[in-house]
Parts: structure tokens; sequence; C-alpha cells
């Protein structure tokens, strides 16, 4: 009788290990889905790296290193509190939404179905608006997220929520219009807001000619894997930033193969 329940309990103790360990994994997917693509992912990697180490010098009972690589961990909770505030904030919201498991049903466990990008439909109104953009000499910055949902920064614009259009493009863009000064941002084939506002870089390379749209594009591609483009009100020519960096004065037919390659990857 001992015997049976000795053997009942190591079961309830695997499963109740195994339930912890699905749940866990879950979770740090999850936070991985919403620090990647931003700068927050290699801060994630890296404490996650730090974390690693520790318990391996713990394991070969290295004094030193293990004392001073827990005191680190210890204080470091507090540090993540405000480094990944934004990301905490937008994890809390997101457990609060009724309408988690709609938005996760193209996923089986850890595996994402692949579908085809929505944005690629699109690809060819943008690039003529912002052909006819540049040739009004009509500024604009347009951005449009890829893994990054930008939901941060699209809480600091007005809210649109609609199909991407040449005419909503470029109304948007109307110099008169209440909405065209800040950027654009797209996800897959909406546009989710208007008047946004994107952090400026403050490299020091960036040419001195180089306006606030110019500025602030490096600035947010700097901080996420979205893609910014640019039409300058000045000189009518279209640029776009990626990874930091500005490509300048692309044709309308340069952009549109630009945007075909990275996002059919």
């Amino acid at each position: 009788m001992f015997h049976l329940l000795t053997i009942s309990g190591l079961f309830n103790l695997r499963v109740v290990d195994l339930v912890d360990i699905i749940l866990f994994a879950i979770l740090l997917y999850e936070v991985y889905n919403l620090v990647k693509g931003t700068a927050a992912i290699r801060i994630f990697i890296g404490i996650i790296a730090v974390y690693l180490i520790w318990k391996v010098v713990k394991a070969f009972q290295m004094q030193l290193l293990s004392e001073i690589l827990g005191q680190f961990i210890s204080v470091g909770v507090i540090a993540l509190v405000v480094v990944f505030q934004p990301e905490i904030r937008q994890f809390l919201l997101m457990l609060g939404n009724t309408r988690i498991i709609h938005n996760r049903t193209r996923r089986f466990l850890f595996w994402k179905l692949k579908v085809n990008d929505p944005f690629i439909a699109s690809i060819d109104i943008i690039v003529m608006a912002c052909q006819k953009m540049a040739e009004a000499k009509t500024g604009a910055l347009i951005v449009i997220a890829r893994e990054s949902q930008l939901a941060s920064f699209i809480e600091t614009g007005q809210l649109v929520g609609s199909r991407i259009s040449e005419i909503m493009l470029e109304s948007i863009f109307f110099k008169n219009g209440p909405l065209h000064d800040g950027a654009v941002v797209i996800v897959g084939d909406t546009i989710m807001a208007a008047r946004c506002i994107l952090p400026v870089s403050k490299q020091s390379s960036i040419p001195s000619w180089y306006g606030l749209r110019h500025r602030a594009a490096i600035g947010l591609t700097e901080k996420s894997d979205a893609i910014a483009i640019v039409i300058s009100e000045e000189r009518g020519t279209i640029s776009y930033s990626m990874d930091g960096k500005m490509v300048e004065r692309v044709s309308a037919s340069e952009l549109s193969e630009f945007l075909v390659q990275t996002f059919n990857k």
C-alpha cells in the first residue's frame, strides 16, 4: 500500500513539474514576442545569459563569481522593472485582453503557422502615395511595423484604424490638415494611427541638413525593427530608414523593390 502511495505521489509530482515547465515556457515565449524587434531584446538575451552563467558557476562551486553574480541577479529585479517598464505594461495589458485567445488562433503550441503578410498587397498603394507626395513636395513620415507592433508609439498619436489607401495617406499629410504633423504607423494592411510622436536620434554622425522627420525615422529604427519612409518637404525626395541607417533619394521603383524584398523574407 505504501509503495503504491509513493508511486502515486511521484507521478503527481511529475505532472505538476511538467505543467510548471510548460507554463514557464509559454510565459517566456510571450515575453520574447513582446520584446523581439526592439532594442530590449538584446537586454533580454543578456539577462538570460547572465542567469545561465550564474547557474553554471554555482554548479562548479566557484564561490567568488557565484557571490558576485548572485548579488547582481538579486538587485537586477528592480533594474528590470525600470528598464522594461513599457514592455511590462504592454504584457499586463495583453493579459487583460479578452481577445488574447482569438489572436493566438493561428498558433499551435510554440509553432506559428506561416501566413502571407497582409502588408505585401499594400506596397504598391504606399509607393504610389509616396511618389505623389514627393512630386507635390508634401512632407510625410510613414512607419511600417514588422515584428514589433509599436504599441507604445501608436498610443502617442490619434487612432485611425483604416485600411491603407492613397487617398487616406495623402489626406493625413495634407499641409493644412490636423494630422499632418508626426508619423503615420502602419501595421499589416491597416493605418493604425497618425500624428504619432517618435524618438529623435542622437547620433552625432547625422548630417546637419537632416530635418526632424529624418532624425525621428532614424531614432525609431534604432529602437525597433520597423521601417520608416520619409518624404522631404523641401527637396521632394523619398528616403527610407532601417536599423538606424538612412537610404536617401530613392526612386519609387527602388522603394517598392526594397519593401517587397524585406517583407517577403
